[in-house]
């Protein structure tokens, strides 16, 4: 059997590997149009910045170590411009010597991967714009970086690249500047948990243009100006266009094959496409959402390298199915985390999904041990089934620990509640006996046994403040005199049992604390007095994140009468 592999890197080497160790006999080539094979794509920006300092360590197999290893083929510098499956052949360019042959397969295996997104605006010709995807990007910007040591920078685009890019940058020195069309970065994110972000970076120094869509880019002389929508220009020394990939599908959409969502391949659970000797993995394939169960791309390396082990079980004939993903991934942002795994709300309410979700601020370790940081989680489940939809944490130390537990929880498909009973590793460097993830679960377990109902943050503003409801807020006067919600007025949960008579009963009571949990405690004591009770999701800490974002307040709001 002869293979030819279309691209390399995370699913075309893996899938490479994979047939050389179940089929010893076949043949196998790869043809890769840059000159790396396989490299570590998630540290190009590290390198950038000088944390990766050695340039050999991005490359994780070279042609001759493939051959010696694999006996595979491996040709950096061939560009497949042609696939014809009836005769079973791809064209070939050798991009050092022009020359053209052709490829004889009996499969073959597409993995070109996606390229950066290119939107039709002038000024993409500048020598002062760079976009980071490949090897040889993260080289010219690293020299260009060093030969013209930049002041100020723009980044176009605030996900994953542009927001490691930034951190790498001004780490460096250099001023950065994030465009991002979206008010928000991060979009895996709900805008609630992206505002940890925000605060986070501008504390670092980096300015945000939230809601600014780039528009085009000129350059004069050393300058180059990152033209802005309806505000203002950006002049700069460099600018990166990190604004999403496309899909590279043009090769199988020539070729015939059926294409899916946005422009990608579409395959089966075998990873076969239209042509059932043709296969295809990576950012380039349409796969199956695992939680909304709608066709999708996730363009990451962990289902890369899945989706090609899988294909290559299957050109050996083997059956091997891939079920989907649900992306999880996770970021470092200067000193923060963000995690995601599954559905945010926006995407739940795309899907049709009728959900509940729990906001809770627990720390990452027990509190009497000393360096514990906070961190902020939302989990979602959907009402009836109490299916778990997905979960967002950003913080410092654990982040990753607690979105993987809660990933694999709703692959396995634990319910919500069955978080509250996962036995989980406990010692107070690293956890507490009740994990930030069993917490997630007893609340979620609370809402479903009718102990407590909840208010978000969305709903504050248009809660009526004429007296017909009670606003209390249950922290210290200390914490409340240093900036509560409009018209919460304060008495600490301590005080609640003798203060009761100050609360009318016949009025429904809306309660907030710092975190979530004093108000939940005070909900208690006044639902079993009778009262109708709401208990704040996330605390006055997630509420303040948003209304600085929104409000870019410094610190306080005005406040109720202190009773």
């Amino acid at each position: 059997m002869k293979v030819v592999i279309i691209g390399g890197v995370a699913g075309g080497a893996t899938a490479a590997a994979r047939i050389r160790r179940l089929d010893e006999q076949a043949e196998i080539v790869m043809l890769e149009r840059s000159g790396f094979i396989s490299y570590a794509n998630c540290g190009l920006p590290y390198y950038i910045g000088g944390v990766i300092q050695d340039e050999e360590a991005l490359t994780l197999q070279t042609p001759q170590g493939f051959w010696e290893r694999f006996r595979i083929d491996a040709r950096v510098r061939h560009e497949a411009t042609a696939i014809d499956p009836a005769a079973k052949t791809v064209t070939v360019k050798n991009l050092e010597t022009g020359a053209v042959t052709t490829e004889q397969y009996d499969k073959l295996l597409l993995a070109p991967g996606a390229h950066p997104t290119r939107p039709e605006v002038p000024g993409l010709d500048s020598q002062r714009l760079f976009t980071l995807r490949t090897v040889e990007d993260t080289l010219a910007i690293r020299a260009f970086v060093e030969r013209e040591k930049p002041r100020t920078a723009v980044l176009a685009g605030g996900g994953f690249i542009g927001l490691e890019l930034a951190e790498n940058l001004a780490e460096m020195g250099v001023q950065v500047t994030i465009v991002q069309r979206q008010p928000q970065v991060m979009a895996p994110l709900d805008y609630d948990m992206a505002t940890f972000l925000h605060a986070h970076l501008r504390q670092k120094g980096i300015t945000l243009r939230l809601g600014a869509a780039v528009a085009g880019f000129r350059q004069a002389g050393e300058t180059i100006t990152t033209l802005v929508e309806g505000g203002e220009d950006l002049p700069a020394d460099l600018a990166i266009l990190a604004v999403g990939v496309t899909p590279e599908s043009a090769l199988a959409k020539a070729a015939g094959l059926t294409l899916g969502a946005r422009g990608s391949i579409a395959v089966n659970d075998r990873m076969q496409t239209s042509d059932p000797d043709i296969y295809a993995v990576g950012d380039a394939v349409e796969i199956t959402h695992l939680v909304s169960g709608k066709k999708t791309r996730i363009a990451l390396a962990g289902p890369a390298n899945k989706q090609g082990r899988v294909a290559a079980d299957n050109l050996c004939g083997g059956d091997t199915r891939y079920p989907g993903a649900q992306g999880s991934s996770v970021i470092k942002v200067c000193d923060l985390t963000a995690a995601v795994t599954g559905l945010n709300e926006r995407a739940a309410r795309e899907a049709g999904l009728d959900y509940e979700k729990v906001v809770l601020s627990p720390m990452n370790h027990a509190g009497y041990y000393p360096g514990g940081r906070m961190m902020t989680m939302k989990v979602l489940y959907e009402k009836g089934t109490l299916r778990i939809l997905g979960a967002q944490i950003v913080g410092y130390e654990g982040v990753d620990k607690r979105v993987d537990v809660i990933a694999t929880a709703m692959q396995a498909g634990l319910k919500v509640t069955d978080l509250a009973q996962l036995d989980l590793a406990y010692a107070p460097p690293y956890a507490s006996a009740k994990d930030p993830v069993n917490m997630a679960g007893f609340m979620a377990e609370n809402i479903e046994k009718g102990l407590v109902k909840q208010f978000h943050w969305d709903q504050v503003a248009g809660l009526p403040r004429d007296g017909s409801v009670t606003l209390l807020d249950t922290r210290t006067p200390m914490e409340y005199s240093g900036g509560c919600a409009p018209g919460f007025v304060n008495i600490p949960v301590d005080e609640l049992r003798q203060r009761l008579g100050e609360i009318d009963k016949t009025k429904p009571v809306y309660v907030m604390c710092q975190s979530g949990l004093r108000s939940y405690l005070a909900c208690r004591i006044l639902a079993q007095n009778g009262y109708d009770c709401y208990n704040f999701s996330g605390g006055y800490r997630f509420y303040a994140s948003v209304m600085l974002d929104q409000l870019a307040a410094q610190s306080a709001f005005p406040c109720g009468v202190e009773r």
